[in-house]
């Protein structure tokens, strides 16, 4: 019995952050707003014991600070810490895409290309989520074809502190350009050059840096 409570805590805890987090990547709690483990738990109808632990966990990720006896809040859009999150996930998608290319089966690079219609299809419609989701299902093959289970772990832990300022871009317009990014990786990793598959994965993510200045 200790056992299955031990996993009902765990799974509470993982919840509690999962929905924390993807509200403060979608915006409903903004920058800098301040937030109270008793309101959370009461709108997430939970305890405060796994939100307190969401909170201290999404503190260590970047995405919530907290001064002690003054507040916590979400931490601001543009930091420090959001651009070297960033440098962080382009090295890896770097790493990813120049181990992963040589690799490839043609099904890899036409799901990639089937995401980068569904990526293009969003973007056309303002469809800011779609766009988002499409976008990692593509860059997802090559970090699941490089292998390397530290590469996605990295990704999955820093790619949320950035992705407010990625639905900043793609809600401004920006996905035409990304298609265009896109296609040119995809024509990279038809021809196995892994070489440029890499320094288009470079110039795909440098973009992104380039929002926090």
């Amino acid at each position: 019995m200790s056992v299955v409570e031990r996993v009902r805590r765990t799974l509470l805890r993982e919840t509690a952050h999962q929905v924390i987090r993807d509200a403060i990547v979608r915006g409903d709690l903004a920058p800098g707003s301040v937030v109270r483990d008793a309101d959370l738990a009461e709108e997430l109808g939970l305890s405060r014991a796994p939100v307190r632990d969401a909170l201290a966990r999404l503190a260590d990720e970047g995405l919530i600070e907290t001064k002690p006896q003054s507040h916590t809040r979400v931490t601001p859009l543009l930091s420090r810490d959001v651009r070297d999150a960033a440098a962080v996930v382009r090295a890896m998608h770097e790493l990813a895409a120049r181990t992963a290319v040589p690799r490839l089966s043609d099904a890899d690079c036409d799901a990639m290309a089937a995401a980068n219609d569904r990526f293009a299809a969003a973007a056309r419609a303002v469809d800011v989520d779609g766009a988002l989701r499409a976008d990692d299902e593509l860059h997802d093959v090559l970090v699941r074809a490089c292998g390397n289970r530290a590469v996605a772990a990295t990704i999955d832990r820093y790619t949320p502190l950035i992705r407010r300022l990625e639905r900043i871009r793609f809600g401004e317009g920006a996905g035409h350009q990304s298609v265009e990014l896109h296609e040119r990786l995809i024509e990279a990793c038809r021809a196995r050059d892994a070489a440029t598959a890499t320094a288009v994965t470079t110039e795909i993510w440098r973009e992104l840096e380039d929002l926090t200045d």
